[in-house]
């Protein structure tokens, strides 16, 4: 596998630079894409009339909450472990991760429903860090922008995919609802580990790259905590509104079965794979224009708008929705759109271009790590919210709610968490 590496590493290295950037977003979209087929098939299924231990919790809230925890755990070990990764242990790592997740959903499968649970929690206590591994290898490059918004586009794709995997293997195939979360990463783990090994032979940034980027390596103890220091109330808002958005997309993810059904949509074959293509799409084409901005402060600065743009868009499209003027679907496509583009930056452009424009050391996984933690465990919060507190009210009217809520407010936070950013090195607001 070595000499492949070099070989191909070679190729790339003497290859013109667009053929460096389709290889990249190939490989780094499809290992992503295909994590998700371990991660979130399950939430196809509604395991109604079940509950956890006779209690006012939903076994599929026990379930959705249990692997959040997981997820949420791997993210604070990975604020170390992914920032600390060095280049050799990226690949057996990535493929170790995800192996240990497909040997959970077979104990998901084969373990009483009661103990379930703890399968989940086993299942997203390994995938929260591969995130965190893939963009190690896209950060700090000079097409950062468009491997990050090729590779951000996965996930969005992927999890209507996979749920419609599960429904298929569910209803053409009578797959059991316990089974069907092994099943569905049993067909994606082969192409996994080709993607993997493919998107290990990216060769590292040029110093073309680190002259425009700040070079990138792995950060220790005291690197981290500098970072925060220099960055700490506008990054406590960044995050404290990344809590709600990380939040807010998984409720969206995990109840889109229930939110759809509510919206008379329950029954249409393919209704997330055609929503979630309309929402890649509107998300991708503005991040990967951001590209076109050499300039890292002007490049930060139009991030920053987007993010607001998308906010604001949550409570425009739901206030149409209300009046009447847009059907259900195209609702759940755009605020669809207006949450990513919101929340897809956090794990890609904006702290790339925040390094980019600072020339901290560091790399970019560590402030992503960090936001994740903290958003994953601001989602199990509003999880327990919904089921014990409001549970009198519809998964799709506390959704609507939701949204009203976090437009206004993250569009606020971000907004304030820019002005500081960008004013902290306004003596430098020329041509970087």
């Amino acid at each position: 596998m070595g000499t492949e590496r070099g070989r191909i590493t070679q190729w790339l290295t003497d290859s013109p630079r667009w053929v460096l950037v389709i290889f990249a977003i190939g490989a780094s979209f499809s290992t992503y894409f295909c994590m998700y087929a371990f991660r979130k098939p399950f939430s196809a299924a509604q395991f109604e009339g079940l509950s956890l231990l006779g209690t006012q919790v939903e076994l599929k809230t026990a379930f959705v909450i249990s692997q959040v925890i997981g997820y949420a755990l791997s993210k604070y070990l990975g604020i170390k472990i992914c920032s600390e990764m060095t280049r050799g242990r990226r690949l057996s790592m990535l493929i170790g991760l995800v192996a240990v997740a497909e040997i959970a959903l077979l104990l998901f499968a084969v373990l009483p429903p009661q103990l379930k649970i703890f399968a989940l929690f086993a299942n997203g206590l390994p995938l929260g860090m591969v995130w965190g591994l893939v963009v190690w290898y896209l950060e700090g490059r000079r097409t950062s922008e468009l491997l990050l918004a090729g590779l951000s586009c996965s996930f969005i794709l992927a999890s209507g995919v996979v749920k419609d995997v599960g429904r298929w293997l569910m209803g053409a195939h009578g797959v059991s609802e316990f089974w069907m979360p092994f099943a569905t990463g049993l067909i994606f783990l082969l192409p996994f580990v080709v993607s993997t090994f493919l998107l290990d032979q990216l060769p590292d940034p040029d110093d073309d790259d680190e002259a425009e980027r700040t070079h990138r390596e792995p950060m220790d103890g005291a690197n981290r905590m500098s970072f925060l220091k220099r960055f700490l109330v506008p990054l406590a808002m960044l995050f404290f509104a990344y809590i709600f958005l990380t939040a807010y997309r998984d409720f969206r993810d995990n109840y889109g079965v229930e939110i759809f059904t509510e919206l008379g949509y329950g029954e249409k074959p393919g209704i997330f794979s055609m929503s979630e293509i309309c929402v890649a799409f509107g998300v991708l084409v503005p991040l990967a224009l951001l590209f076109l901005i050499r300039d890292n402060f002007f490049g930060l600065l139009a991030a920053f708008a987007l993010m607001i743009c998308g906010a604001l868009s949550l409570g425009v499209s739901t206030l149409l929705l209300d009046r009447g003027a847009i059907s259900g679907l195209t609702w759940m496509i755009l605020v669809g759109i207006g949450s990513y583009l919101a929340y897809v930056p956090y794990g890609s452009i904006l702290f790339d271009r925040i390094i980019a424009k600072t020339h901290v050391i560091g790399t970019a996984v560590f402030a992503i790590y960090v936001a994740d933690a903290l958003g994953y465990t601001g989602s199990v919060a509003i999880l327990l919210f919904k089921d014990l507190v409001a549970n009198d009210v519809t998964r799709l009217e506390f959704f609507r709610t939701f949204t009203y809520i976090l437009s206004a407010g993250s569009a606020v936070l971000i907004l304030a968490s820019a002005i500081l950013i960008l004013k902290k090195d306004k003596t430098r607001i020329r041509p970087s």
